[in-house]
């Protein structure tokens, strides 16, 4: 274990190292933000890592959604990202739902940290009351165009914040998926292992239209 997480023991030490492999998480969705998500942290040594989505790839998943090849058109996408974190890790257990959040949240699972990698506002006011019912924080993450948006959600209400609607975004940009991805990991890494975390803050990322690429900050509590 050691010479596989030689890294990040370098970055943390062992305790913290330790701490991770106790830790169970779920990410919900495992599209674009989703399969980056499994990504970044299916091999960090989280000790359990749940992975829930409905869809099928789709041939439009593909050039944004780093999970999938041509090949796994068809098949279930949570399935088909724990099948790779299996194959990377043999230090976290891996498990795939073909259902959607309503119904893994009935199965009595219990996690440490939820983390949204969904595309719809319903299903996060939804991922909202279960971690409110069941005192489990949660990190929000979206992507439209060049923008992006993520928030540790603790005690803030997500529909104080969030009007529902059915607008869907205008384009994607698969770079801006990524990253917006990799802070949301960098977040849950740093609570996971007791580190201090801003949460009730949301992040907003943008280009303006100089091109220069603007980070702002506002507390949601």
């Amino acid at each position: 274990m050691k010479e596989y997480f030689k890294r990040q023991i370098e970055l943390w030490g062992n305790q913290k190292q330790k701490i991770l492999q106790e830790k169970k998480i779920a990410i919900i969705g495992a599209g674009g933000l989703g399969s980056s998500l499994c990504f970044a942290l299916g091999a960090v040594g989280i000790g359990e890592l749940h992975v829930i989505d409905f869809d099928k790839v789709s041939k439009h998943n593909i050039h944004r959604q780093i999970a999938f090849l041509l090949d796994d058109i068809g098949k279930n996408k949570a399935i088909v990202n724990t099948e790779i974190i299996k194959k990377k890790s043999p230090y976290t257990k891996a498990f795939g739902y073909d259902c959607d959040f309503v119904l893994w949240s009935k199965k009595g699972i219990k996690v440490d940290l939820i983390i949204d990698a969904t595309d719809n506002l319903q299903t996060r006011v939804e991922i909202d009351r279960y971690a409110k019912q069941t005192s489990t924080p949660w990190i929000y993450g979206s992507v439209e165009a060049f923008n992006g948006q993520v928030c540790f959600f603790e005690k803030a209400k997500f529909e104080d914040f969030f009007k529902i609607t059915d607008r869907k975004p205008k384009g994607i940009s698969a770079p801006m998926v990524m990253q917006i991805a990799s802070f949301q990991a960098n977040l849950a890494l740093k609570y996971l292992v007791g580190d201090l975390v801003k949460k009730d803050f949301m992040y907003y990322y943008f280009f303006n239209e100089e091109g220069e690429f603007i980070t702002q900050k506002f507390s949601v509590g």
